[in-house]
């Protein structure tokens, strides 16, 4: 047995709401009860609708780089179903972020389930399948981190202009 020891992200802190994100949204909503329940990416979606998460454009290159950077390595080790942990710390209006979550290798089960799942036999809803390869995964879980947090542009902005050939 592997194990990780990480850092508790929330300690000395309040943070609520927390969500758990992998970048998909099948049969990722929870209830909300308000009893301290992590939501899923649904429920993060359906917030930032009514409620844009807008972060400072060095906080968006530091946050896509460091998911760029441990996704990548996380791919190599072939390694996938980890979570984006975000938290809100209320008495700091600070957003708290890391990867975190039971991180497992794609053996032969993953594969498996993956191909039932895709294969529409156990149904879905239109929605592609949770299981996927850790290229894939690493490919959904940046593109949906990079939707979910918005860049406000700040006085050092300078909108690039595209290449015209």
């Amino acid at each position: 047995m592997n194990v990780i020891i990480m850092e508790n992200l929330f300690y000395e802190r309040t943070c609520k709401p927390t969500f758990d994100l992998k970048g998909s949204e099948r049969n990722r909503m929870v209830d909300e009860t308000g009893l301290n329940e992590v939501l899923q990416d649904e429920n993060f979606v359906k917030l930032i609708r009514k409620h844009p998460i807008c972060i400072r454009q060095q906080t968006k290159r530091h946050l896509h780089d460091a998911i760029w950077n441990d996704t990548l390595f996380l791919s190599k080790m072939n390694v996938m179903d980890y979570s984006l942990l975000v938290g809100v710390d209320e008495r700091n209006n600070e957003l708290v972020i890391g990867i975190v979550d039971f991180i497992r290798t794609f053996t032969w089960d993953k594969k498996l389930e993956s191909w039932v799942k895709e294969a529409s036999i156990l149904g879905g809803g239109g929605k592609g399948p949770t299981i996927v390869s850790p290229k894939q995964y690493k490919k959904r879980f940046r593109e949906a981190m990079e939707r979910y947090f918005l860049m406000v542009p700040d006085k050092f902005f300078v909108l690039q202009a595209e290449d015209e050939d």
